[in-house]
């Protein structure tokens, strides 16, 4: 299939609209995720590793055009150096970032340990954990069996420890004790945990409802601050790449506008589908 300047820019801008609202349905669903809405999560990681990928991949895509002054990568060249690994995308971003002196606005890397257990749960899902129940059936190598327990392991449980004050803690375990005092004699639980153990009590209950409800701003603003990251070095190559002087690059910049901003304005949304 030929391809021309036309063309090409309307590939980009159409892999960047899809990239763009993948990346706001999976903010938005984290936030929702919780022990009564297992699936949501799998909602989630399946629209951030989706998006994630793709805008990685358009960042290394770039940086090639680049480097050969206006020429596209093959296929193998994409399927080789990066494959669904989004940790290993993230390790070429900072040789990139290093190698180009890309000057970020805001946090020019992801290193901190809820940014990387975020980033290790999301790649591992990609790589194949999201299949892990049809491989266990079908007897098939598998991954982790659960990684909706990995992700509260070591993102919701260390959010809570971290980020979540003691006053703050007691109080939803002072709640949760309560409400099992109240109604526990006379009410019924029955869940699964994130963990994978069943919830049967209203003490239980009631203090993962509390957790969740102080976690979930927190772990979408960690998950907005790595889109974040991505979005100012595509910002960064499409600047670069349109200075070669053809017209097939499109404003990224513009697809992606509402993901360049500060933490208060991220703070300030839970909505980030339909931008």
């Amino acid at each position: 299939m030929e391809r021309d300047e036309e063309s090409i820019f309307n590939a980009l801008i159409k892999e960047g609209a899809f990239t763009n609202e993948l990346l706001g349905a999976g903010a938005t669903q984290i936030r929702n995720a919780n022990y009564a809405k297992l699936g949501i999560y799998f909602q989630a990681f399946t629209s951030l590793t989706t998006g994630l990928e793709r805008i990685g991949k358009l960042c290394l895509i770039l940086d090639y055009y680049i480097k050969t002054q206006g020429d596209f990568p093959n296929a193998n060249y994409l399927k080789n150096e990066i494959g669904h690994d989004l940790s290993l995308l993230y390790q070429k971003s900072k040789e990139l970032i290093g190698r180009r002196r890309v000057a970020f606005e805001y946090s020019n890397n992801l290193d901190s340990e809820l940014h990387q257990n975020i980033i290790n749960v999301l790649s591992k899902f990609a790589k194949g954990d999201r299949y892990a129940n049809i491989n266990f059936l079908v007897n098939s190598p598998i991954g982790d069996l659960n990684p909706i327990g990995t992700w509260f392991n070591t993102v919701d449980k260390v959010i809570f420890e971290q980020q979540i004050s003691l006053k703050k803690r007691e109080k939803i375990q002072g709640n949760a004790e309560m409400v099992e005092a109240m109604a526990g004699s006379f009410s019924e639980v029955f869940h699964s945990s994130e963990t994978g153990e069943f919830i049967t009590n209203m003490k239980e209950a009631s203090f993962r409802t509390g957790m969740y409800e102080a976690v979930a701003p927190y772990r979408q603003l960690l998950v907005l601050q790595i889109i974040r990251y991505w979005v100012e070095l595509i910002w960064y190559m499409q600047t670069e790449a349109m200075a070669i002087g053809k017209s097939e690059i499109p404003f990224f910049s513009e697809i992606f506008a509402a993901f360049y901003n500060g933490d208060d304005f991220f703070k300030s949304r839970k909505i980030w589908d339909g931008f």
